[in-house]
């Protein structure tokens, strides 16, 4: 992702260009490692409005997907670690990038803030909720930080479902696999009923949506192979 930000960086500050040259890159990897992706639900979602999209993470290969075949314009949310990193921290910060500061309680608590308020202003953004690759490819527990940020914002989250990439390229693996993906768009979940106080309802909502859809994929594909 940083090696994506320093490219889009050395193009001109303009959100339909880093989202196209990210686009770009993101096609251009899936091509080299021949990956077909199909894109479910687009319909779902009005690309005029902003929202925070929460995806699964199920291999290195979900950024490309999600760059090549998310067909908006979207910032991400990374740790405020990586933009102290010469060169690539720079070029995350000129490409968009959101940082979430977790180093103390009122530092998480100011970037959550700044985060929202740059959502409330049009910028959708995308989270991994899980916080890291899954290791078998299931849905984990969610971390807290992203829904206090759609409590926090007031604007609709989106779950996005990633269905294969775990079999292209595994957490521990290094071989690629070809193969077809599925992007799978879900319905915006609307935010502006829950607080911080019972954003633990509403993670738990959108985990069990997310789960579902993927189960339900699994058994698509198992009755395609019988």
């Amino acid at each position: 992702m940083a090696i994506m930000a320093v490219v889009v960086s050395l193009f001109q500050d303009n959100d339909r260009t880093v989202h196209t040259i990210a686009q770009i890159w993101g096609r251009a990897i899936l091509m080299i490692s021949r990956i077909r992706v199909i894109v479910k639900g687009m319909s779902s979602i009005d690309p005029t409005k902003s929202y925070i999209f929460m995806s699964n993470h199920q291999s290195n290969f979900d950024i490309p997907v999600l760059l090549a075949y998310l067909d908006v314009q979207f910032r991400w949310l990374a740790k405020a670690e990586l933009f102290k990193i010469p060169i690539f921290g720079p070029a995350m910060r000129k490409a968009g990038y959101i940082s979430i500061d977790r180093s103390n309680r009122r530092s998480a608590f100011l970037s959550l803030e700044r985060a929202a308020e740059s959502i409330r202003n049009g910028v959708s953004v995308l989270i991994f909720p899980e916080g890291t690759r899954s290791l078998d490819g299931n849905i984990r527990s969610f971390k807290k930080g992203g829904f206090i940020l759609a409590v926090d914002s007031g604007v609709p989250i989106v779950p996005v479902i990633l269905h294969g990439t775990w079999s292209i390229m595994s957490r521990n693996g290094l071989t690629i696999r070809p193969g077809d993906v599925i992007l799978e768009i879900g319905k915006p979940v609307e935010t502006i009923h829950f607080n911080r106080k019972t954003k633990d309802g509403l993670m738990e909502k959108v985990n069990q949506i997310m789960r579902d859809a993927l189960e339900k994929e699994k058994k698509t594909e198992t009755v395609c192979l019988s």
